[in-house]
């Protein structure tokens, strides 16, 4: 089965940023990877970090693609379709 949200979104380059927003705000250092959303551009941490700020992202939102944007990765993920691309 194919994903039609990875087939239809465009990889970007990633923002120069210095930690997930989100957590920078509220004081925290403790993200683990950041990834950004692929609709809006959004940038939070992932779900290895303590506060999961992408899918909570995704679960207020509904924007259905992250791409990673830790250096050396360049894979999406769909939270619609739980699929990875």
């Amino acid at each position: 089965m194919t994903c039609v949200h990875l087939e239809t979104a465009e990889k970007v380059e990633p923002p120069a940023v210095d930690g997930c927003p989100e957590c920078v705000e509220g004081g925290f250092t403790d993200w683990v990877h950041l990834r950004q959303c692929l609709t809006c551009g959004h940038v939070a941490c992932c779900d290895s970090s303590p506060r999961r700020h992408a899918t909570q992202h995704f679960l207020v939102h509904h924007h259905p693609v992250m791409q990673s944007i830790e250096p050396g990765e360049s894979w999406r993920w769909c939270f619609v379709d739980e699929t990875l691309g």
